[in-house]
């Protein structure tokens, strides 16, 4: 899928974690520590050179305490774009 790093709803994802990430006073660090990775795949994910698979999703929602599901509710719920077929 092209593009996907770039989409709209991608970004709003990614923003409403690092939004979460700063309200809960967990620095990039913090947060790679522990996910058990480095602070530069927070940071490209944050940046969003790197795309979140699902599961990576989940564990970075529960190093938060955000509960993943409600969260991608919240989110899930924008118009989101047409998909080629």
């Amino acid at each position: 899928m092209a593009g996907a790093l770039h989409s709209i709803e991608y970004k709003i994802l990614i923003d409403a974690l690092v939004t979460a990430r700063n309200e809960r006073g967990v620095t990039q660090a913090t947060l790679a520590t522990a996910l058990g990775r480095p602070p530069s795949f927070v940071a490209k994910v944050e940046l969003r050179e790197r795309r979140l698979d699902v599961l990576e999703f989940c564990a970075w929602a529960e190093a938060l305490s955000i509960d993943p599901l409600d969260h991608l509710r919240k989110y899930a719920s924008l118009p989101l774009t047409k998909m080629p077929r």
